[in-house]
């Protein structure tokens, strides 16, 4: 199975264990029970009555804006306010970071909460350029989370981190006695001609990982030739990572005719841990290429927002979501990787789905500043 993309999927509201507005557009698609997915959070408002009835015990708030698709764990919630006694509130904004961004620069000047949870790296500089969010350096910031700061004033504070690689049927290929690629020059070789699945980078951020390593691999003047060649090899494009993973995907559920799938590096994982439910005990039939260059690091951001009604209460939120409390419930909650240095990963993950050594990243601010003509550029090369 695999877990939900950024704009992919929307949780429950019973799933976040809050209030949650929904601010725009969210469509809904079935998912796999594996890997859930990236990014929902709580809140609705309460002001303070100012009735001199009112219950003494009212909380202060902190209303946290997010995309439809990020989930805060329950446990985890209880626990925020158990220990700080503030009470989230959740509004989702959009379905995905792009949306997710768009929204919070057009409300800047009113913002919609306190705290925005699910700005990426494909967003995170031109959310900071446009000066959606405050400084705020939280005293855990120190633990590794700084190695994926944007810039000096700490706008932005790196919550967890989501590897695109290559998966592959490992039975598929044992089968048939054909060597694995390690490398994306394989990917165009006639051996693997129609063997690759890739979601659409204009619809999904895994397909937009993807294209990003290309670019980053081969750089600017040489990646639409590689498309081009990938093109000529028959790789299959279609919607969101769902697809590609469950329907197109030989391997997993899947019952497709592709071999190899871009995916996430924790897929594997979450397998083993689906079949450890069942029969099967922790077992997988997929393996994620861990090959240098061959996956393309993501990283989620959370921050304050700059003229939030609560900043104070905002930056204990920011300092939770980068406790080692909440960093080591990241793997099972998110599927992705912690942010946090020396977080213990789950049973089973270090064998099966290590994080990768040397992805693939483009700076920020290039990512930012080429996104839509990188789009364009690939829309043409696969119309042609």
């Amino acid at each position: 199975m695999v877990k939900r993309e950024h704009g992919d999927h929307a949780p429950t509201a019973s799933d976040a264990g809050g209030s949650v507005i929904n601010a725009g557009r969210h469509r809904r698609s079935p998912v796999p029970a594996c890997l859930i997915a990236l990014i929902a959070v709580l809140v609705a408002g309460c002001s303070v009555s100012a009735d001199p009835d009112a219950d003494a015990t009212d909380k202060p708030e902190v209303t946290v804006v997010t995309v439809g698709s990020w989930t805060f764990p329950t446990e985890l919630h209880k626990a925020f306010e158990r220990q700080t006694g503030i009470e989230l509130v959740i509004r989702q904004v959009g379905d995905d970071t792009g949306e997710l961004t768009d929204e919070l620069v057009r409300t800047k000047a009113d913002p919609l909460g306190d705290v925005a949870i699910g700005v990426d790296s494909t967003t995170a500089w031109r959310a900071s350029r446009e000066g959606v969010f405050e400084p705020y350096t939280s005293p855990e910031a120190n633990q590794g989370q700084q190695r994926f700061s944007i810039d000096k004033q700490q706008r932005l504070s790196a919550v967890d981190v989501t590897d695109m690689c290559l998966n592959i049927d490992t039975e598929w290929f044992t089968a048939r006695a054909l060597h694995e690629p390690t490398s994306f020059e394989d990917l165009t070789d006639s051996r693997y001609r129609g063997l690759l699945v890739t979601p659409d980078p204009r619809t999904s951020s895994a397909g937009l990982a993807f294209l990003h390593a290309t670019i980053a691999r081969f750089g600017d003047r040489d990646w639409r030739t590689y498309w081009n060649e990938l093109k000529a090899n028959e790789v299959q494009v279609v919607d969101d990572v769902e697809e590609a993973y469950s329907t197109e995907f030989s391997g997993s559920s899947g019952e497709g005719s592709c071999p190899i799938v871009v995916a996430y590096a924790s897929a594997p994982a979450a397998e083993a841990a689906e079949s450890d439910k069942s029969d099967e005990k922790g077992t997988a039939r997929t393996k994620t290429l861990l090959d240098a260059g061959m996956c393309y690091r993501n990283v989620r951001y959370a921050g304050v927002l700059d003229g939030a009604e609560n900043p104070e209460q905002a930056g204990k939120l920011v300092d939770f979501l980068l406790t080692q409390q909440f960093q080591a419930k990241v793997p099972a909650a998110f599927g992705s990787y912690p942010a946090r240095e020396g977080v213990e990963l789950p049973n089973g993950w270090d064998e099966l789905a290590p994080q990768p050594a040397k992805p693939q990243m483009l700076p920020a601010k290039q990512v930012s500043n080429n996104r839509e003509q990188w789009l364009s550029q690939w829309q043409s090369v696969m119309r042609d």
